[in-house]
């Protein structure tokens, strides 16, 4: 990664232009900053302004390599292991907006101006992909995880050193209200001079069911619920459903981007009875994998 964006800087690797504008969405650490939802809001902000928009990613975790559009507005993809979990969570949050994944920025990028001819590409987790040229780099960061975690690889969280923030056009401070947010990370973009929002994450009143069907909130509240996660910050979801005062009597979280199989289902389930639980709530990347089981 140091030697890589060195030959970025100095001129040696070249970013390529893309004839539209592109907006990068990433962050500097391994996960759970809340990249898909900050898709997810810019998409629809600047749709709503009369931009026509596409989503660009990775789509990591996917079983096939290429350029894959996941979703063209009338045809998307079901597998989500073809195209990633975030890709398909995306897709299902943006059926109006085109999302194709690709390896090869730059070329999924000139794949989306042939076939959709959009005004903005969003670069979904675009930071490290220096590859492809953006009018704006927007870094997210945690505003909850600790200065432990703020470590480089593998010692914390850190994909490249704190300094390489300065990339970034904007930062954003994701999840500030679920805790007091982290002072470490406050003096750190000080220091830095580097220009910073907070952003808070709101709980839906609306839990969605394995069919697609909205259950109130209230009327879950005398249950006895397991929360089941496979996500990049375990933590931020728990401090999420306490704001919800959900009965949450335990909580299975396996590593994000997990692969749920049946094993999987038989561990939940026997905890569901050990606890006398008759629900659990999980994320909606995580029931993209769960209810196909």
């Amino acid at each position: 990664m140091f030697w890589r964006n060195l030959f970025y800087n100095i001129g040696i690797f070249v970013s390529h232009n893309l004839p539209c504008k592109v907006i990068s969405i990433g962050n500097i650490t391994t996960g759970g900053t809340g990249k898909t939802p900050a898709v997810i809001y810019f998409a629809k902000l600047l749709t709503k302004h009369g931009q026509r928009v596409a989503v660009l990613s990775r789509g990591y975790g996917r079983s096939t390599t290429g350029t894959l559009v996941v979703s063209s507005g009338d045809n998307n993809i079901n597998n989500w292991k073809m195209v990633g979990d975030e890709p398909a969570l995306l897709a299902e949050k943006l059926p109006d907006i085109p999302i194709v994944v690709d390896e090869n920025r730059y070329r999924g990028g000139m794949y989306i101006i042939t076939h959709f001819n959009p005004d903005v590409i969003i670069l979904d987790d675009g930071f490290q992909h220096r590859t492809l040229d953006r009018d704006l780099d927007i870094a997210l960061l945690n505003s909850n995880q600790s200065g432990i975690a703020y470590k480089l690889l593998p010692y914390g969280l850190l994909r490249e050193p704190w300094h390489h923030l300065k990339r970034a056009d904007v930062t954003i401070l994701t999840k500030t209200n679920l805790n007091r947010p982290s002072h470490f990370i406050y003096n750190k973009l000080k220091s830095l001079k580097i220009v910073s929002y907070n952003s808070k994450i709101v709980p839906s009143e609306l839990l969605i069911g394995t069919n697609g069907n909205r259950i109130s909130v209230n009327a879950m509240k005398n249950e006895r619920i397991i929360a089941v996660s496979g996500i990049g910050d375990p933590i931020g979801f728990e401090l999420l459903l306490e704001k919800l005062r959900l009965n949450i009597v335990d909580h299975i979280s396996f590593n994000d981007h997990h692969q749920y199989g049946k094993p999987d289902l038989k561990i939940i389930k026997t905890i569901m009875g050990e606890k006398e639980a008759g629900f659990i709530v999980t994320t909606e990347k995580d029931l993209i994998k769960l209810r196909i089981i």
